[in-house]
């Protein structure tokens, strides 16, 4: 399914060769992401993120910058998670070495233009308000905070107004030095292209990009001992909410078998959640279930937006769902639709030029290792009853509870919800 090549300078690059395809999808993997950053820089990496698209030496505006892709009808975009900023294109086959050319170009040649950082600050902080105003999005920061306290995992990766605020150019170029390195990236690259042809193309760009020591990441060793609940006032005529526990790190034992107990909860029209929460009950129009591996630590969680005299009942009928999963063990017929679901989107998946880049490039990044799709279907078939029930009951404890709510609330409240967290 895929080749791969390290350059000398520590650049991997990985490619999947898709004949069928007219297109060629080019990302650049780099393992950075908010949990990197302290306490003083939260929110550069999502800031020098945005400021890569503001020019470089060869395109000095970002109108020079999307005129390369898009005047060739490509797409290309950008991201900042937690633990990796990906930077992507996509373009007619004849065109990989424009896109090549052009993110290679804003990872090694960014201005950072003071005038345009100064523009670009103000357009964060506008990302951060509009979040502000987004109840839904917002009850997530909330929950996560909750779940790390005082750890850059619970930070917003936007950053503050004032963190933002307080960002310099020197402090960018800084982190660049520290965390932009071939060693910390992986070029991943899928379509109608060819491994040495790609190979040759990326020597040719990136052989000089100088390896240094990469930077680290604050470990996560904080141990909850019992339930937490946030209530944050906005005067909603919805309530939204967000139940997380801590999860699992992307190499533990029980990763599939997680995989497809959120897909029982709250994956699609068909999932416990949905079916009870909103279809049976009426309780919410939105409802789902999440699961975030990371390289130590991560979470699983429900989100609901709910009518705001019906957050109790939603809040019982969620618990109650996740009590179900680790007291009795899912019915064989519902975990077989439970694979075929996350099997079928899998493949559905494959068929995009960009997704399969994504699949190989962010595996090598994140995991240092390419399990091909064959490989990933049959750990999903291989999962049991037994198995989903097992992580169930060894994630959904009582003591691992955090509730985060907003809406039409007060902090007295708070204490009415610590009640109802009951497994």
């Amino acid at each position: 399914m895929y080749q791969k090549t390290v350059l000398d300078n520590g650049l991997r690059i990985v490619t999947s060769t898709m004949p069928h395809t007219r297109s060629a999808s080019v990302g650049f993997f780099v393992s950075v992401g908010s949990r990197y950053e302290s306490k003083e820089e939260n929110g550069i990496t999502h800031f020098i993120e945005h400021m890569l698209f503001k020019g470089t030496t060869k395109r000095p505006t970002t109108k020079d910058i999307a005129i390369a892709i898009e005047g060739i009808g490509g797409v290309f975009n950008a991201s900042t998670g937690r633990e990796l900023t990906t930077y992507w294109a996509k373009v007619a086959r004849a065109h990989f070495p424009v896109a090549l050319d052009v993110l290679a170009d804003m990872l090694l040649n960014s201005k950072l233009d003071e005038e345009e950082l100064e523009k670009e600050r103000g357009v964060i902080i506008e990302e951060i308000n509009m979040t502000l105003d987004q109840p839904s999005d917002w009850v997530h920061h909330l929950a996560t905070d909750l779940i790390w306290p005082d750890h850059p995992l619970g930070r917003d990766q936007a950053g503050t107004k004032e963190s933002v605020s307080a960002l310099t150019k020197s402090m960018m170029k800084d982190y660049l030095r520290r965390h932009y390195q071939p060693a910390s990236a992986v070029l991943g690259v899928a379509g109608a292209v060819e491994h040495d042809d790609v190979v040759r193309e990326v020597a040719a760009h990136l052989s000089d990009w100088e390896e240094k020591k990469r930077g680290s990441y604050q470990p996560m060793n904080g141990v909850q001992e019992q339930p937490r609940v946030r209530v944050e006032h906005k005067p909603t005529q919805q309530a939204h909410l967000s139940l997380v526990l801590p999860g699992i790190s992307r190499s533990d034992d029980d990763k599939y078998n997680l995989s497809l107990l959120n897909t029982i909860l709250g994956q699609g029209m068909s999932s416990r959640l949905f079916l009870e929460v909103r279809e049976k009950r009426g309780l919410a129009y939105s409802v789902y279930s999440y699961a975030s591996p990371l390289h130590d630590t991560g979470l699983v969680g429900v989100y609901a937006g709910v009518d705001a005299q019906q957050t109790e009942k939603a809040i019982e009928a969620i618990l109650a769902e996740l009590g179900k999963t680790s007291n009795e063990p899912v019915p064989e017929e519902e975990l077989e639709r439970a694979k075929e679901f996350t099997k079928g989107r899998l493949l559905l998946q494959m068929e995009d030029s960009f997704s399969v880049a994504s699949w190989i490039g962010r595996q090598e990044i994140l995991e240092d290792r390419v399990l091909t799709l064959d490989e990933v279907l049959e750990e999903i078939d291989a999962v049991t009853t037994e198995d989903v029930h097992g992580v169930a009951q060894r994630l959904f404890r009582q003591d691992k509870l955090n509730l985060a709510v907003v809406g039409p609330y007060e902090e007295a409240q708070q204490e009415q919800f610590e009640s109802l967290l009951q497994l």
